[in-house]
């Protein structure tokens, strides 16, 4: 499965269809395709509605600041990843690129 880019109402009722006749696959797909895993699933879905219990992706294991912020350095580094609107409407507002961000996180990590 490629990224959804859908483009009509009828594609989205096909890839909405998938999402529920076949949970396991779909979701399966997205997270192989959209996240950098440090441990990859042992099973994608459990369920027990008679308790009701649902695990996702047990076993598995990610660093979500690598998923949100170090994978898209090499290809989207200098795009936006945060626009943040002041409370005060008369100053601006402040664009963080990834890079930007990549090192704000890393400078606060050595604080901690």
């Amino acid at each position: 499965m490629s990224n959804y880019h859908i483009k009509h109402l009828e594609e989205y009722y096909q890839v909405y269809r998938k999402s529920v006749r076949e949970p396991e696959n779909f979701w399966e797909e997205i997270a192989e395709e959209h996240f950098m895993w440090q441990r990859k699933w042992d099973k994608v879905l459990s369920w027990d509605f008679s308790k009701p219990e649902v695990k996702w992706f047990e076993g598995a294991q990610l660093n979500i600041t690598e998923n949100c912020i170090d994978r898209h350095l090499a290809t989207r580094g200098d795009k936006t990843a945060i626009l943040f609107e002041p409370n005060n409407p008369e100053d601006p507002a402040e664009h963080i690129t990834y890079k930007q961000l990549h090192e704000r996180v890393n400078k606060f990590a050595n604080v901690l």
